[in-house]
């Protein structure tokens, strides 16, 4: 299912099958009180004049609880907004998802030409989802230099390493029974109070597949495990990664190289994407998104052939993404502009 359709969005959306998006990105006017155009000589663009924010809510709210109706049980919504207005966005979300988690989107560095007022550098997308456990796949971020340097310090034959704990810390302790179990190892006997990180079966295969940091000298029969017991992780550099395909073959930890030489797992601030306006791409409509944001949106929220929805679609970036990664998309504007320019970019 690959739609593209100018109009109202509020009346498409009845169009769009109950319960069969898996992911909707939302990216609505952001209430700025502004008009954009791409240039004085090309006036493509759209009002984001309001005449208060109960009018601004009356054209958002509908279309979020719109979309809730058309998203899978573990589908995901994506609201993007400016940090400056993120209240009403939020609200909305908290009223209408079981889950709402916000995304901080650094956007851009410093700026010098701003006076009188803090530069704005950050957006929020709120993922928000009808359940505590959507689909999610686990995405990553390059490791930069610094942090490479000084949190990979460890190295054994398959590379340099970290320390992360494989308990839980007091303040975060489990209640899940089946993470509360107790663990022989040489002879000694760990039961950490707090839980496991980890299912026993996990456990067991990262001990044998020397893994696992056991303290040298276990005290007396001291039960909880201490925390200097961890579970390492192998990133790789460019260079390892090539050595390890030429000696994959014989090496039987060939899946986690291959696994954890993405980088470091994605946290709830994305400072490695740049703006269009930083980045190598063409702006060809205001207030136009990086495709490396939608591509990450997209990968964790969805896997191939799943229906991707931009209800406020402008130059089409959610669909470009959506179909380079094997998904379908439905894309909707009221501008016909915009319309002409997804076509374009996307049937080309």
């Amino acid at each position: 299912m690959n739609l593209i359709k100018q109009g109202d969005s509020l009346s498409l959306l009845n169009e769009v099958e109950n319960h069969t998006i898996q992911t909707i990105y939302f990216d609505p006017p952001f209430n700025t009180q502004k008009e954009y155009v791409l240039n004085p000589d090309n006036k493509v663009g759209f009002s984001d004049i309001w005449e208060s924010n109960q009018t601004y809510i009356n054209f958002v709210e509908p279309l979020v609880k719109k979309c809730k109706e058309k998203l899978k049980e573990d589908g995901s919504f994506f609201f993007h907004i400016s940090a400056e207005q993120m209240l009403i966005p939020q609200m909305i979300c908290n009223k209408y998802f079981k889950r709402v988690q916000p995304i901080f989107w650094k956007k851009s560095r410093s700026k010098n030409n701003v006076k009188n007022k803090l530069g704005t550098s950050i957006d929020v997308v709120f993922w928000c989802s009808k359940v505590l456990k959507p689909k999610f796949n686990r995405v990553y971020q390059e490791l930069d230099s610094y942090y490479a340097e000084n949190s990979y310090k460890n190295k054994d034959e398959r590379g340099n390493y970290a320390l992360g704990h494989i308990v839980y810390t007091p303040t975060q302790r489990t209640k899940k029974e089946d993470r509360l179990y107790t663990y022989t190892h040489d002879g000694f006997t760990y039961a950490p109070e707090t839980g496991w990180r980890t299912s026993k079966e996990k456990l067991a295969e990262l001990i044998s597949d020397n893994r696992i940091h056991f303290p040298k000298n276990p005290v007396g029969k001291r039960t909880v495990l201490p925390s200097d017991i961890y579970t390492s992780l192998i990133p790789l550099t460019s260079e390892e990664i090539k050595e390890l395909k030429v000696k994959a073959e014989s090496r039987p930890y060939k899946k986690i190289y291959k696994h954890e030489s993405k980088g470091k797992p994605c946290m709830d601030l994305w400072d490695d994407i740049h703006s269009i306006a930083m980045g190598s791409e063409k702006r060809i409509y205001p207030t136009e998104k990086p495709e490396k944001l939608l591509e990450r949106i997209i990968e964790m929220s969805s896997d191939e052939g799943d229906i991707i929805l931009d209800p406020v679609a402008g130059s089409g970036t959610t669909g470009i993404v959506a179909k380079r990664m094997g998904r379908n998309y439905v894309l909707f504007d009221i501008n016909p502009d915009a319309i002409k320019i997804m076509k374009s970019r996307i049937f080309t």
